[in-house]
């Protein structure tokens, strides 16, 4: 028996647990989150609700139950060194330990680790600790900037200029924001392309990258709308995206292949776990423009569902540093996932109203994120409600999947009509061809 302690309680801790439990070794989750999951209760032998900053209760919980290994889904604990602490009690983690996961939770480390070892992938960037020079740096970049909170901001510390800032003056009042608020900032150049994520198994050594995804940020239809969570994923059946070159990819994977190295260089301690890159193709080169230390929310829900290889041993082979003697395979199937959320979300959703689910047609997965099950049904917790992936053989099959099950939703909800389409992706598609044959 294969037990397994997952700390998260949204939907990209339901997916997990569900992939674990298909593996071959007779495995049971128990789960630690910060509130409760209807889809993860289901699923788990043990469920505790705490604060995912309270150790203590962690600790307890964990010596009760005894693990054989945990994993994290959000960052939050990652940052805070709940690996350090569990490590400590004699339980090893398929998440990186603080000092690594410093890639995640520090802007500037990640940034500054690039610029001393020569990996590629970095804009021109500057770490401020005081305001003066961030005016001039911004006008030097011709006035299209980035400004980064150093630390973790739930994705939401980040602006960009000519998208939440108009003018450099905006970006000033921003960046002494953040300088106020964690005591550096970074700004950097602006990328111009299309973003990526590329997901990497690491165990400190190895690095195994999972199928290409693209995560749709803003709100509304059109890439328009305030910036959240994420609103939607997609990937495609070769692994790939449509307006990627195979050498994206490539570039991509080495850069994580080096940072893999350097952090070792620099901190002496293997990462191991997720290392998610967020990359974007532009004109003549692949940049990076952040580093997570987990999997991505909704990017796991795309990945999972389609892992053939038994994601017990990958995680054993992760804490263990053997990846490199396995053999990492994923189904050749189109995904597309999609968020139901509550209306006016992200800025002022609705909380506490009931919401009825139809019937979800096959090849549609359904994962639970901030719901509430009460007796009489579901309830918005006021965030990213439910995602439901669709997985075919065809792009477009996919989309059409997950639309349908999104429109078996009754509720004060909404959700983007576009993600996956053949309109969209063209889209993006001319954007990379014009930018590429200039």
């Amino acid at each position: 028996m294969k037990k397994v302690l997952i700390i998260g309680n949204g939907a990209r801790e339901h997916v997990i647990a569900e992939t674990l439990l298909r593996s071959s070794h007779q495995t049971s989750v128990i789960t630690y989150g910060s509130a409760t999951n209807p889809g993860l209760l289901q699923l788990s032998t043990a469920y505790e609700v705490g604060s995912l900053s309270d150790f203590d209760n962690l600790k307890d919980f964990a010596n009760h139950t005894k693990p054989d290994f945990a994993i994290m889904g959000p960052e939050a604990p990652i940052a805070a060194g709940m690996a350090d602490m569990l490590l400590a009690t004699g339980i090893k983690s398929a998440s990186p330990l603080k000092v690594s996961g410093a890639l995640e939770s520090s802007k500037s480390f990640a940034r500054d680790l690039l610029q001393k070892y020569n990996i590629p992938g970095n804009p021109a960037f500057k770490v401020f600790y005081k305001s003066e020079g961030i005016r001039e740096f911004m006008e030097k970049l011709g006035g299209n900037y980035v400004v980064k909170s150093d630390g973790l901001k739930g994705g939401k510390g980040v602006k960009v200029s000519g998208d939440h800032l108009e003018t450099i003056s905006d970006g000033v009042s921003y960046a002494e924001e953040c300088l106020r608020e964690d005591g550096k900032v970074v700004v950097e150049e602006k990328f111009i392309g299309q973003e990526f994520s590329l997901m990497s198994f690491v165990d400190g050594k190895t690095v195994v990258s999972m199928p290409a995804v693209q995560d749709h940020k803003r709100a509304y239809d059109g890439d328009k709308g305030p910036n959240t969570g994420g609103m939607g994923t997609y990937s495609c059946a070769d692994h790939s995206l449509p307006f990627l070159r195979p050498s994206d990819i490539q570039d991509a994977h080495d850069i994580n292949v080096q940072v893999t190295k350097a952090l070792y260089e620099e901190t002496g301690v293997y990462f191991t776990g997720i290392m998610y890159g967020g990359f974007i193709a532009c004109k003549d080169k692949v940049g990076l423009i952040e580093y997570n230390a987990r999997f991505g929310d909704p990017e796991a829900m795309n990945v999972l569902p389609i892992l053939k290889t038994d994601f017990v041993d990958i995680c054993l082979a992760t804490i263990e540093g053997s990846l490199d003697g396995m053999q990492i395979e994923f189904e050749k199937k189109a995904t597309v996932c999609k968020y139901i959320v509550p209306e006016g979300y992200p800025d002022s959703p609705v909380k506490g109203e009931k919401i009825e689910i139809g019937s979800i047609p096959d090849g549609v997965k359904t994962y639970y994120a901030s719901v509430d099950q009460r007796e009489d049904g579901l309830y918005l917790g006021g965030s990213r409600a439910i995602a439901f992936v669709g997985i075919a053989d065809e792009l477009d099959e996919a989309a059409a999947l997950a639309t349908s099950a999104m429109d078996s939703v009754r509720g004060p909800v909404f959700y983007r009509k576009d993600i996956g389409t053949k309109e969209l992706i063209q889209k993006k598609m001319d954007m990379m061809t014009g930018l590429r044959s200039c």
